[in-house]
């Protein structure tokens, strides 16, 4: 598996599920388990400011320190699922 998660930038070789699961039960090859399951995502209805924020949060619950946590996701708003 190659490439990072288009929804929070999680490189795909480090998703603990080997990525999120498509509708039919297959691995997605374009999310992670954290963001997609079942061909849906698990936060739907956030913008992409509180996705980011949220990740950020989350990150710092797991021991990241808030600017390393900061730099980690600023990226998201140029991943597939965010581009208009």
């Amino acid at each position: 598996m190659s490439g990072s998660c288009q929804s929070c930038g999680m490189p795909l070789s480090k998703d603990p599920q080997g990525g999120g699961v498509e509708a039919d039960g297959s691995k997605s090859q374009t999310y992670c388990s954290i963001c997609y399951d079942q061909g849906a995502f698990r936060h739907p209805d956030v913008g992409v400011k509180e996705f980011q924020q949220h990740c950020v949060e989350a990150l710092m619950r797991s021991g990241m320190p808030k600017v390393m946590a900061w730099m980690f996701t600023r990226g998201i708003p140029r991943l597939d699922r965010w581009k208009a």
